[in-house]
C-alpha cells in the first residue's frame, strides 16, 4: 500500500523533561520521525517543553512549539496550523497520555485531526492490567495468576487468593513507578497504599512473583496489512524482579533454545496481531522459567518504547524512522534497509557481534536513598558496549559508564570480604555484577553464585573465564614476558591495557607499548544489519581484535567530535545537542565529521548523523586507536560536557591537536588556585578561597576566609559533594568524607555569599571579539546549584550597573583566557557588587536554552569559529527575543521516597522545562519569585 495522500501535515508530541524512566531515548526517536516524515514531503510541526533536545531545534521539524505538554498547547498549535495527523507514540507514555486526553475531550474531532501509529483502544488494553490480563488468556497466551484492586480491601483479599512472594503493578505509571515485590504479610499493606496511590486510575495488579524467572524483550514492527517484522530480541542477564531500565541486557538472547526462540517469535507476532489496529513499533516482555522453558507475557508496549532506541542502535536498524513511514501507510515490503539499500525493511536484521547495555545510576545524589533494584527503575541513563562476544562487549560496556571503572574488575576496585560480596549478590544493587566477578575470584562456587543471584549459569560461567585469565596472567612479572598468543586472548575478551597493567603492577604505557610491538591493535567492523550477508554502505562502527578492518581511511580533512558518554545528573542531553550541532558545522564547512559515543539513547549516535561513527567507549585506549587510524587535523572536546574535556590532558601530552581553546587555557580556568590569580591579575572581585591538601590544611584556610565556607572537590561535575559548612566540625566531616571518596582530589574552599544573587554569561569568543549569547538571573539564590535553580533570561532584578559589570568582566575573561568557542562563567552579585565564581570553558547545560530562547544557532556558529574558518565578524547573528524565556528545572524524587529533597550546591534535578512569558506579571512568574523571597527571607 502506499503512502497516504491525504496526509500532508504531522503534529509530532514530544515526552517533555527528561525524567527517570523517560530519558533522552525519546529525542532520538522523535527526532528521526520527523526527518523520516519530511523525506516523503510531509510538513512536520513539533511539540515539546524541552530545550536541550535536538528533537525541538529547527533542525529537526518545520515548526517547533517550545510548549508545556497540555491540551491547551494542542489547540494552540491545531489554530495555528492545517495538521492532518497527529504521531503520538515518538513521546513515551507522557505524550499518548496527552493524546488519549485530547480524544476525550473531543480536541481531534473538533480539528478534523486523526491519530496515526497508534490505536488508543490497543493502549488502553495493554496499560489496563486486568484488560490485558484477560485478552492473553483469550488469545491462549500464558500470563501469571493475579488480580486486579482498586481499594486495600481488594488488595488484601487477592493477596490471601495468591499467596506470598507477590508484586504490586500500579495501572498507568511510568518506569514502575509505584510497583514493588512483596515477600511477607508484614510488608503488604504499605506497599499495596503505596501503589494505589501512585495509580492515576488507583488501581493496581497484584500478581504472582515469578523471581528468578529469565527475562527477554522484543522489538517489533507491523504494518498496515498486518506484516509484522523482529528487529530484536534483548536477553536480560538480570533475571525476573529488576525492571528492564535498571538491567544488565545483552542481545542476540544468550541463553535461549531454538524451540523457545521460535515459540517466543510466534507467541510475539500472534500478540501484536491481536492488539487493535495500528502501524508502528511494539515492545514485549516475556518471562521464562529457566528450568520447563514455559513462557508468560509481561506486558506489553504498543509503541515505540524506551527500548527501541537501544534496538536500533544494537542492529543497526532504525526503528523510529521506519514506524513514523508505516503510520502514513507505507508496508514494510515497500520501504528499503536504510543501510544495504537493496534489501527492503521486511528483512529482519542479523547480528554477527553482541551489544551489551548497562545501566548508569546516581545515587550519590540521592543521599539516603535505597540503592536496591527492584521493580521501580531508578537508573539515570545507560551505556552499550559492541564486541565480537559477550566478555568483550561487557567489559567496553563497564569502561563506558564514566565511573573510573576500566572494565569488569582488574582495576584497584575489587571487594575483597566475602560476607560482604554474597550479600550484595543476593540483594541486587548497581554494583552486583562487579561484585559476581569477586565472588568467582575468592573462590566462592558457580552454584552458590547463581543460587543467591538467580543469574543463567551461562554468563556466570563467562565471567569465571575472566578470573581464570587473570590468574594465568599473574604468573607473568613484566608485560614483556606475555605471548602474543595469550596478550591477543585477552583483548578479545575486552581487556584494557590498563586492567592488565594493574594486575602486574606496572604502568599502563609499558603494556600498550609491549602489545603494539606485537601488532596487536584494534581493527573495526560494520554494523551492517545483515551479518555482511549483503553488501552495506554504512559509516557505522565498532572496534574488536580481528585480522580483517573494515573502516577504512580517507584523505579528507577530519575532525573528531567527542561524545559525553551516559547521560547522569549534571550531564544529560543537552551536550548531545551541542554535538550534533558540532557535526553538523564540521560538515557545512566541508571537513569529515567523526563522532565517538557510546550512549544508545542519544541523536549523536544516529547512524546517519555523522559523516562515521565510531560507538565505542570515550575511554582513552579507545581513542588513542581511532586517532591513529583515522589522524584527524583534530578533536573538539568542548561539546561533550565534563566527559570529553577531562580527556583534553591526555590529547596535549600526547601531541594530539585540540581544535578551539588550547589546553592549558582550559586548564587555567580548571584550576582553581590559577583562575583566582588570573582574576586578581584582571581586577576582577572573586570570594575569598584556599586550596587544601588535607583536613588541618582545610581547617585553617576556612577560619582564614571565614564560616560560612563552600566546600567541594577539585574537577567534577554537577556540584558532586559540593556542601556549604558553617563550622569547624561539619567541615571536617566533609573534607574527611571527600578524601575517603576522591583520594586524588584536592578540596576547594570558597567564602560563601550568604544572601547573593547568582547569574550567569554564555558567550562565544574567537581570540579577539566576544558576542554574549545570553545573561541569565537565577531565581533561586547563591547557594542553590545552577543546575537546580529556576532562571530567567533576560535579566529581570539586577541592576544595570550589575549587568554591565558582568558583561565587563565576560569580555576581560574570554580574552585572557584565549578563548576559541565557548565559554560560561558563572556571578554571584550582593548589594552592587559582582563577583566572578567560575568560567568553564566549554559548552554548558544553558547553551541550548539561549539558542532556543533567542533562534540562534550558537553551536554552529561556536564550532566553525573553533575549527577557525569563520570568525564573529562573519555571521549576522540577531536574537529573536520573546519576552522573557524562563527554564525551570524538573526532579525525579518520587523514586526515591526517604532522600533529602533540599536544594544545595549538589545538583539533583534530571531535566529542564523551558516557559516563555511576555512579561514579570505573568503568574508564573509570580509564583518563582514568591520562592525566591522565601529562600531570602530564611
Amino acid at each position: 500500500m502506499p503512502k497516504d495522500t491525504s496526509i500532508k501535515s504531522v503534529l509530532i508530541i514530544g515526552s517533555g523533561p527528561i525524567i527517570i524512566g523517560q530519558a533522552c531515548e525519546f529525542d532520538y526517536s522523535g527526532s528521526q520521525a520527523a526527518r523520516s516524515l519530511r523525506e516523503e514531503g510531509i510538513e512536520v510541526s513539533l511539540m515539546n517543553s524541552n530545550p536541550a533536545t535536538i528533537m525541538t531545534d529547527p533542525v529537526t521539524a518545520d515548526h517547533v512549539y517550545l510548549l508545556p505538554l497540555t491540551v491547551e498547547s494542542i489547540i494552540q498549535v491545531l489554530e495555528e496550523r492545517q495538521i492532518d495527523a497527529v504521531l503520538p507514540t515518538m513521546g513515551g507514555q507522557t505524550a499518548l497520555n496527552l493524546a488519549i486526553e485530547a480524544g476525550k475531550l473531543g480536541v481531534w474531532e473538533k480539528y478534523n485531526t486523526r491519530l496515526i501509529g497508534v490505536d488508543l483502544d490497543a493502549i488502553e488494553l495493554a496499560e489496563n492490567r486486568e484488560a490485558f490480563r484477560q485478552h492473553m488468556i483469550d488469545i491462549g497466551l500464558k500470563v501469571a495468576p493475579s488480580f486486579i484492586a482498586n481499594s486495600f480491601l481488594e488488595g488484601k483479599e487477592a493477596a490471601q487468593k495468591i499467596g506470598f512472594p507477590l508484586v504490586i503493578r500500579p495501572s498507568y505509571t511510568l518506569g514502575g513507578t509505584g510497583g514493588g515485590f512483596v515477600h511477607k504479610p508484614e510488608e503488604f499493606d504499605a506497599a499495596l497504599r503505596r501503589g494505589l496511590n501512585m495509580s492515576p486510575t488507583h488501581e493496581v495488579l497484584v500478581e504472582r512473583a515469578v523471581l528468578g524467572w529469565k527475562e527477554f524483550e522484543l522489538e517489533l514492527l507491523r504494518d498496515a496489512d498486518d506484516n509484522v517484522v523482529i528487529i530484536c530480541t534483548v536477553e536480560n542477564l538480570d533475571p525476573m524482579g529488576i525492571h528492564t531500565g535498571d538491567s544488565i541486557t545483552v542481545a542476540p538472547a544468550m541463553t535461549l533454545s531454538d524451540t523457545a526462540y521460535q515459540q517466543m517469535r510466534d507467541e510475539a507476532i500472534q500478540a501484536m496481531r491481536s492488539l487493535g489496529n495500528f502501524a508502528g513499533g511494539c515492545n514485549i516482555q516475556f518471562s521464562q522459567n529457566p528450568e520447563t522453558e514455559e513462557l508468560i507475557v509481561i506486558e506489553i508496549n504498543p509503541r515505540v518504547s524506551r527500548s527501541s532506541a537501544l534496538a536500533s542502535k544494537a542492529t543497526g536498524y532504525p526503528i523510529a524512522k521506519i514506524a513514523a513511514k508505516l503510520a502514513i501507510g507505507y508496508t514494510l515490503d515497500e520501504l528499503k534497509n536504510q543501510i544495504t539499500k537493496t534489501t527492503s525493511a521486511y528483512f529482519e536484521p542479523t547480528l554477527d557481534y553482541v551489544i551489551v547495555k548497562m545501566p548508569r545510576w546516581n545515587f550519590e545524589k540521592f543521599l539516603g536513598s535505597d540503592h536496591s533494584l527492584g521493580l521501580q527503575m531508578k537508573s539515570v541513563g545507560e551505556v552499550m558496549g559492541i564486541g565480537r562476544n559477550f566478555l568483550e562487549a561487557l567489559q567496553k560496556a563497564c569502561q563506558s559508564l564514566e565511573n573510573n571503572r576500566m572494565g569488569l574488575g582488574a582495576d584497584m576496585k575489587e571487594w575483597i570480604r566475602t560476607s560482604d560480596i554474597l550479600e550484595r549478590l543476593e540483594k541486587p544493587s548497581e554494583d552486583r555484577i562487579f561484585r559476581l566477578k569477586d565472588a568467582l575470584r575468592l573462590g566462592v562456587p558457580e552454584k552458590t553464585i547463581q543460587k543467591l543471584t538467580k543469574i543463567d549459569p551461562w554468563f556466570i560461567k563467562q565471567i569465571k573465564q575472566l578470573v581464570k585469565m587473570e590468574q594465568k596472567l599473574q604468573r607473568f612479572n613484566v608485560p614483556e614476558d606475555i605471548t602474543a598468543e595469550f596478550l591477543l586472548e585477552l583483548k578479545q575478551v575486552g581487556y584494557s591495557d590498563a586492567q592488565i597493567a594493574w594486575l602486574l603492577r606496572v604502568s599502563e604505557d609499558e603494556v600498550s607499548k609491549h602489545r603494539k610491538n606485537l601488532g596487536i591493535k584494534r581493527t573495526y567492523k560494520m554494523v551492517d544489519t545483515c551479518a555482511a550477508e549483503f553488501e552495506a554502505q554504512t559509516p557505522y562502527f565498532y572496534s574488536t581484535f580481528d585480522y580483517e578492518n573494515e573502516s577504512i581511511p580517507t584523505n579528507n580533512k577530519k575532525i573528531v567530535v567527542l561524545g559525553a558518554g551516559p547521560n547522569r545528573i549534571g550531564q544529560g542531553i543537552e551536550f548531545d545537542y551541542c554535538c550534533v550541532h558540532g557535526l553538523l558545522a564540521i560538515k557545512e564547512v566541508g571537513h569529515e565529521a567523526i563522532m565517538v559515543n557510546c550512549n544508545p539513547e542519544t541523536v549523536s549516535t544516529d547512524f546517519d548523523m555523522a559523516d562515521k561513527l565510531y560507538f565505542e567507549p570515550v575511554f582513552w585506549e579507545h581513542l588513542d586507536e581511532i586517532l591513529e587510524l583515522e589522524k584527524p587535523e583534530g578533536v573538539i572536546v568542548q561539546l561533550g560536557g565534563q566527559t570529553a574535556l577531562k580527556l583534553a590532558q591526555k590529547f596535549h601530552e600526547k601531541g594530539i591537536k585540540i581544535i578551539g581553546t588550547s589546553y592549558n587555557d582550559m586548564d587555567l580556568a580548571e584550576d582553581r588556585g590559577e583562575f583566582s590569580d588570573l582574576l586578581k591579575k584582571l581586577d576582577i572581585p572573586y570570594p575569598r578561597y584556599g586550596v587544601a591538601d588535607d583536613a588541618d590544611q582545610a581547617l585553617k584556610i576556612a577560619n582564614e576566609v571565614t564560616y560560612p565556607v563552600l566546600v567541594r572537590p577539585s574537577y567534577v561535575l554537577g556540584g558532586q559533594r559540593m556542601r556549604i559548612v558553617i563550622n569547624d566540625e561539619e567541615l571536617e566531616r566533609q573534607v574527611l568524607n571527600i578524601f575517603k571518596h576522591m583520594p586524588d582530589n584536592r578540596v576547594l574552599i570558597d567564602q560563601f555569599l550568604d544572601r547573593a544573587k547568582e547569574a550567569e554569561i554564555d558567550a562565544i569568543c574567537d581570540g579577539e571579539e566576544v558576542h554574549i549569547m545570553g545573561i541569565m538571573e537565577h531565581i533561586e539564590p547563591a547557594g542553590i546549584h545552577s543546575g537546580d535553580s529556576s532562571a530567567v533570561l533576560p535579566t529581570y532584578s539586577l541592576s544595570v550597573e550589575a549587568v554591565n559589570k558582568m558583561v565587563e568582566y565576560a569580555n576581560k575573561l574570554a580574552k585572557a583566557l584565549k578563548i576559541k568557542g565557548l565559554i560560561n562563567i558563572q556571578f554571584a552579585i550582593k548589594g552592587d557588587k559582582v563577583y566572578v565564581i567560575e568560567a568553564n570553558p566549554r559548552a554548558s547545560r544553558t547553551t541550548p536554552f539561549i539558542a532556543k530562547a533567542y533562534k540562534v544557532p550558537y553551536l554552529k556558529i561556536a564550532t566553525k569559529i573553533m575549527l577557525g574558518t569563520h570568525k564573529l565578524k562573519d555571521f549576522d547573528i540577531k536574537p529573536q527575543p520573546s519576552g522573557y524565556a524562563i527554564k525551570v528545572p524538573v526532579f525525579s524524587f518520587n523514586k526515591f521516597p526517604n532522600v533529602d529533597k533540599n536544594l544545595g550546591p549538589e545538583m539533583k534535578s534530571t531535566g529542564e522545562e523551558i516557559r516563555f512569558i511576555k512579561d514579570l506579571s505573568d503568574p508564573f512568574f509570580i509564583e518563582l519569585d514568591r520562592q525566591r523571597n522565601m529562600y531570602l527571607t530564611r
